[in-house]
């Protein structure tokens, strides 16, 4: 099954967090709380968006930031997904 997004929405796989400490080893990060950084699976096409013309800035393999409470959680074929409106996020990483 495969998600394709509406108007300016973004469908997001959410990175998995791990922590290094100063000698090297890395920690999963299973008792802290979900990063906001994701990487973008799916675009949506823009056009025009509740009265107003939206440019898609994102693009498909970007990693991205997004707001903390952002998006709807769903879960296709055993992988979860995050959808999000284009405005939900905050910043490409580069």
């Amino acid at each position: 099954m495969k998600l394709v997004p509406l108007g300016d929405r973004v469908v997001l796989k959410q990175l998995i967090a791990e922590e290094t400490t100063k000698s090297g080893i890395v920690l999963p990060g299973q008792n802290k709380e979900k990063p906001q950084q994701a990487e973008v699976l799916a675009v949506g096409p823009g056009g025009m968006v509740d009265g107003k013309e939206v440019k898609m800035e994102v693009k498909v393999g970007d990693q991205v930031i997004y707001s903390k409470y952002a998006g709807t959680e769903v879960k296709v074929d055993e992988e979860e997904y995050i959808i999000v409106r284009q405005n939900d996020i905050l910043a490409i990483i580069q």
